[in-house]
Parts: structure tokens; C-alpha cells; sequence
């Protein structure tokens, strides 16, 4: 499986402090990093400065959200981070929410698979150096009724692969029908098909394989002997995922939850966090939403989960360390690494 960690969003970390950290990674042999974007840091600016200080990481969006650029903008970046990484970019695309989409950028959090399906096909076109004239639902280029003319990038034609961050069914589906790779959260290699057999659908509607789309999700991580004070630990992150990413009609990780079984316990979750109890949130999730969900708990413990995700079919992972140090994420990403090795 190729390794990846993620930097960004709305991590509070030393921005300096983050780049050793992927200067590390790339030494210690990891394949991808991922720059995130929620409310804090944008997946562009960090991702620029990084690619003049690396060599052979790969470099991806994880994710650029479809809201806050135009898509001609965005194919724009994408051939910009290209050339600045000398072919090293991925596009990692999502629809975030309604409460960042609304609330931060002020566009309506309507028809997100529609918009993503249209600011595929025109990125697309933009690689391709085709001139960009679109009818579409949301997008109509030119403009009608105004002096605008379809125009071509100003750039050589590339193929950069878009990967895609979605984790609703016909999002899924269509992920599995028109992307390079799939960007998952809140998946379990126990409960795999809860993501994979709706991605499996849109590939083999599209005439394609499950195998033919690069499957990269992330895992949390934590290794040590106390494994009771480990999971509890991560509970506190579970609830704000149930409660917090997103509004109280739509949450798309708390969906995630329930179609892998644990429908009860992420409402009950969500309910806690909603009315602002959210130590009572924290207390209320069970074990198995963290331990299945991740790779915690001894080095044996870790490994096997690692074989486990390896068994489903996935790719990939993005390693996710919560950790007060840079010192200490390096420490636990070179353990992890060395125990996912050896499975290999």
C-alpha cells in the first residue's frame, strides 16, 4: 500500500514545523501528503511552498473545495502546482458541507454532486487545452448575454489525475465511474463495502473496474500498551466528527457511521453534541467507533489492522497521528511505516 500523511485545514500546527515534518516524511519513504482545507489553512498556498522543498513526494489537494473557486480557477491551480512540482501534483477535489459552503463562502450548498460533476468535466477540458465552453446546470461558459468568449488555457495539454473526496452513495458512484482515486474518511476495513460497493457500482456503469481507481483512506493512528487510554483519547475527535462536521441535517460522516452499523450510536452522538453536551458526546461513543475505524493500540495490534485494510482492497493510506510534537509525529510515523512494511 503507498503511504500518505495529510497537513492543513483547520490544524493549529506551526506552519514551519509542518514542512520538516514532509521533509522528514519524503526521507522516511512516504508516497503522498496531503494539504487539507476546511476553515483555517487553503490546500494551495502550503502545497506551492512545499514543492520547492521536496523532491519526490507527491503532492495533492486533500481537498480543494469546489465552492471556493470557480473551476476554470481551479484547473488554473492545478496546472500551476503542476509545474512548480515538475509533474508531481494530484487534484483532490470535494464538496465540503453546507455549514463551511453557506456560511463561509456564502454559495448555496445545492445540487454538490451536480457541481462536482460539472467542475470535473471543465477541469478536464482545461487540461486537455480544449476551448472551455459549458452548458451545464450551475456552470455556463461563457457567460450568456455578455462580451465573454469560450477560451482555451494558455498551457500545454496534461493529464493530472483528480482523485475525489465523497463518502454519500451517488457520490460514491460517481467517483467510481470518472475518477483517478477516491479520497476516504470514516471507513472501515471491517464494514468495506459500506464505500466499496457503491464505488464498484459507478466503475462497472462506466465500464470499468474497481481496480482501476486508486483507493486511499485515511487511519488514525496510535501505538502503545495502553490501549484503553489510547481509544479513549480519540473519542473526544468521533463526536465532533458525529456532531460537528456538518449541520444537523447533513453530515455526511455521520451517514458514513450508520451504513457501517452503527446507526444508534452516531445519532445518539450527534443528538449530545447538537444540544452542546459534548463531553457526554465523547463518553457515548463506543470503542469499536474508534478501533475499527483506525489502526490503534500495540504494535501487533496496529499491524494487523494494517493487514486488514490491505485485505479489503485499499491502496492507500493516509497515516493521521495526534500527537502534541513534530519530534513525536515523526517518531510515530517512522514506527508506523516499519510496521506496515513488513506486512507487505
Amino acid at each position: 500500500m503507498k503511504t500518505s500523511i495529510a497537513i492543513g485545514g483547520y490544524d493549529h500546527k506551526d506552519i514551519r514545523g509542518t514542512v520538516e515534518f514532509v521533509r522528514q516524511a519524503e526521507r522516511l519513504g512516504v508516497d503522498h501528503v496531503w494539504s487539507a482545507e476546511a476553515w483555517g489553512q487553503d490546500a494551495v498556498t502550503s502545497l506551492a511552498y512545499i514543492a520547492g522543498q521536496t523532491e519526490q513526494i507527491m503532492l495533492g489537494t486533500g481537498i480543494m473545495q469546489i465552492s471556493a473557486r470557480t473551476p476554470s480557477m481551479t484547473a488554473m491551480t492545478a496546472l500551476s502546482l503542476n509545474e512548480l512540482s515538475s509533474g508531481r501534483f494530484i487534484l483532490g477535489l470535494g464538496a465540503s458541507g453546507p455549514q463551511v459552503v453557506e456560511g463561509l463562502h456564502g454559495v448555496a450548498y445545492q445540487g454538490p454532486l451536480t457541481r462536482m460533476r460539472e467542475t470535473v468535466d471543465i477541469v478536464r477540458m482545461g487540461f486537455r487545452g480544449d476551448k472551455i465552453a459549458y452548458q451545464g446546470k450551475y456552470h455556463v461558459l461563457p457567460r450568456p448575454g455578455g462580451e465573454g468568449k469560450a477560451i482555451r488555457l494558455d498551457h500545454r495539454p496534461i493529464d493530472i489525475p483528480i482523485y475525489l473526496a465523497t463518502l454519500a452513495p451517488k457520490s460514491l458512484e460517481y467517483t467510481g465511474a470518472a475518477a483517478d482515486g477516491w479520497l476516504g474518511t470514516s471507513f472501515s476495513p471491517d464494514f468495506p463495502d459500506a464505500h466499496l460497493d457503491h464505488i464498484r457500482k459507478g466503475a462497472e456503469a462506466a465500464g470499468r473496474n474497481l481496480e482501476d481507481i486508486a483507493l486511499n483512506v485515511a487511519c488514525s493512528i496510535a501505538i502503545g500498551e495502553n490501549v484503553e487510554e489510547l481509544i479513549d483519547a480519540r473519542k473526544p475527535n468521533v463526536a465532533f466528527q458525529m456532531g460537528a462536521m456538518g449541520s444537523a441535517r447533513t453530515n455526511f460522516y455521520n451517514d458514513a457511521f450508520q451504513r457501517a452499523g452503527f446507526m444508534d450510536d452516531a445519532k445518539a452522538i450527534q443528538r449530545l453534541w447538537l444540544d452542546r453536551k459534548h463531553d457526554e458526546a465523547a463518553k457515548r461513543v463506543p470503542d469499536e467507533m474508534v478501533t475499527l475505524f483506525g489502526a490503534i493500540g500495540t504494535p501487533d495490534m496496529v499491524q494487523a489492522r494494517f493487514r486488514k485494510y490491505r485485505e479489503a482492497g485499499i491502496t492507500g493510506l493516509t497515516l493521521r497521528m495526534d500527537v502534541d510534537t513534530e519530534v513525536q509525529r515523526i517518531e510515530l510515523l517512522e514506527q508506523a511505516l516499519d510496521l506496515l512494511r513488513a506486512i507487505e
